[in-house]
Formats: structure tokens, C-alpha cells, sequence
């Protein structure tokens, strides 16, 4: 059985995710403040964390922050603050998705469903007692695709499931130009409730981690007015 953490203040809406998350069968258990949710999603073992913005001791975004440099598991920002920079912020900072109060609990689910799906397709690739396959960029970055591993130098680099999916997918398609609308419904999916923007936050988030310099990156290349493109020189 799945497990869930909810890290939420308001104990009125922590009982009402909590009951929806029973009736799917999920265990959950509940965080009534930021540090309490730190401590418990670090040593936990939870599939998946739902993450108020608006916590006493320590706020979601410190928390999201603080777990995202320790885990990899989907981290669902669900708070009242609804404007976009709120949004990029929470996302910028490794949240896999954001979903605003008031809000659906029967999509709430669904959305957590979706997530702890594609992380375990990630993360789960099939049997295969082989090799996996390597995708080389350059002579510093390694991309193994179906260990959900990447390597910068001979050292692991943590990339949560979006900026994964993300990088893989221009690997395999390499020198070729994608805009974000087309990155977001082939690493997001058609009707997903967001918007492309979300791309431009993983694009930097993802630049951080695998360019020598971020602010002139040489291997995910902006190609401006239409998208992102990554380079590879043609004999690899």
C-alpha cells in the first residue's frame, strides 16, 4: 500500500485529504507543520508528499527545498496562493506539481495516482539484467535511461521525474527544435492543468545541474521564438 505524507495546517482540510486518500487505499499520515513535515518526509518512506505552502515553522517552500535535496520522490504543492509566481516559485524549487485551494478531492487523487504511476515507470523500467543503454553528451555528461541515472563527471546528479523526462527526451532527439507547448503535452500529456511555462522552470532547473555555465548554456540551447533545442555533435 501506498504512503502518503500531508503536510497541512488546517486540520479540517488534512482530515478531508486524508479520507479521500483512505477510500483509494493510501496510507497517510499528517504533518501539521513545516518541521514536523521536514522530519517526517526525510525519514518516512513516503511515495509521495502533499505539501501546504502556508506552514508554521518552516514554510513549504523552505520544506520542498529542503526534501528536494535529499529525495526524489513526487512532491504536490497544494495551498491557497494562486498566482503565477507563487506557482514557478514552488516548481523552480523541485515541486512536481501545484494544485490550488479550493480543490477537487476526487482530482486530487486522480493527480496523486498519476504521479506515483510515473514515477515507478521511471523508476521501475522493466526487467533487464543487462547494461542499460547510455546516451553520451560531450565528454562530461552520462545519461543512463532506464536507471533514471545521470552522471556530470563521474558523479551523480539528483534530477526529480519532470527534469528527468525532460532531459532524456531531448537526448533522444537530439539537434532537433521543440517549442514549449510541444515539450509540455509529450512530458506533461494533453488536458494536464497547467501550463507551458512550467517547461521554462524545468529547462532552468535542469541547466543548473548539467552546464558548465547556466547563464550561457552550451547544451540545452534556447532558440528564440521557438523553443529549446539540444546540441550534439552528430558522431555521437
Amino acid at each position: 500500500m501506498k504512503r502518503i505524507l500531508i503536510a497541512e495546517d488546517d486540520p479540517e482540510i488534512a482530515q478531508l485529504e486524508q479520507d479521500y486518500l483512505e477510500m483509494n487505499s493510501f496510507e497517510s499520515d499528517i504533518a501539521s507543520d513545516g518541521q514536523q513535515a521536514l522530519e517526517m518526509g526525510l525519514n518516512g518512506g513516503y511515495d509521495l508528499i502533499l505539501l501546504d505552502i502556508m506552514l508554521p515553522r518552516l514554510d513549504g517552500y523552505a520544506v520542498c527545498r529542503k526534501l528536494r535535496d535529499k529525495l526524489d520522490v513526487p512532491i504536490l504543492m497544494v495551498t491557497a496562493k494562486g498566482e503565477s509566481s507563487d506557482k514557478i516559485l514552488g516548481l523552480g524549487l523541485g515541486a512536481d506539481d501545484y494544485i490550488p485551494k479550493p480543490f477537487d478531492p476526487a482530482e486530487l487523487v486522480a493527480r496523486i495516482k498519476s504521479h506515483i504511476n510515473r514515477y515507478e515507470r521511471l523508476t521501475n523500467p522493466g526487467a533487464s539484467s543487462g547494461k542499460s543503454d547510455e546516451i553520451r553528451i560531450g565528454d562530461s555528461l552520462v545519461i543512463h535511461p532506464k536507471n533514471w541515472k545521470v552522471f556530470k563527471n563521474g558523479v551523480e546528479l539528483r534530477l526529480p521525474n519532470r527534469e528527468f523526462e525532460i532531459l532524456v527526451f531531448l537526448a533522444q532527439n537530439p539537434n532537433k527544435v521543440f517549442s514549449r507547448e510541444q515539450l509540455f503535452e509529450r512530458i506533461w500529456g494533453i488536458g494536464y492543468i497547467s501550463d507551458s511555462a512550467t517547461v521554462t522552470v524545468h529547462i532552468g532547473r535542469i541547466r543548473e545541474k548539467i552546464e558548465e555555465d547556466p547563464q550561457n548554456p552550451r547544451i540545452i540551447e534556447t532558440v528564440w521564438g521557438a523553443g529549446y533545442r539540444l546540441n550534439m555533435p552528430e558522431s555521437e
